[in-house]
């Protein structure tokens, strides 16, 4: 596998200069479909569009053709976080602050190793999360993988931003 560090360092700079941010960087499939996913967004709306995929996606073909820092033939995807976004960032936590989501640690806390609740933000260098069982705080290098849940809140929270949310302001306009 592709050292991951190493690729988003050569990617982000080209998603920055169209005004872009990455999301997450990860190779997935197997050595017989190994698959490059490249999640990236526009910081003022959270969403990427078609237009924005297409051009990061040309430039990240030339960039990394250029530079072949995978040693085999692989697919590049670029695409939008979608509503129900993974979370990467320890800012991720705070900006979603009120909303569902899902978070597994690598070693079991206090028997569990899946968290799902409310965020509550961060404090310092840990995610603060509401759970049926109470609150947690989890550190976060210690969460592998997170994502929101897709609730009736986030929809409406995202919704200007969704294409069920722009049908409704053009019909509203």
């Amino acid at each position: 596998m592709a050292d991951i560090a190493a690729l988003t360092a050569l990617i982000e700079p080209e998603a920055n200069a169209l005004g872009l941010k990455i999301v997450r960087v990860a190779m997935f499939g197997g050595a017989s479909d190994p698959t490059l996913q490249v999640m990236a967004e526009r910081p003022d709306t959270r969403q990427l569009i078609l237009d924005d995929c297409a051009a990061l996606s040309r430039r990240l073909s030339e960039v990394l053709d250029a530079a072949d820092p995978i040693e085999h033939a692989y697919r590049l995807e670029v695409s939008s976080p979608g509503i129900d976004r993974p979370l990467t960032r320890l800012s991720d936590y705070d900006d979603w602050t009120g909303h569902e989501a899902r978070l597994r640690v690598e070693e079991a806390i206090d028997g569990r190793k899946q968290f799902e609740g409310t965020l509550a933000g961060v404090d310092g260098d840990s995610v603060l999360i509401e759970t049926r069982a109470g609150a947690a705080k989890l550190a976060f290098s210690d969460i592998v993988q997170a994502k929101l849940l897709l609730t009736d809140k986030l929809i409406k929270a995202t919704a200007p931003l969704s294409p069920e949310g722009a049908d409704k302001i053009l019909q509203e306009g």
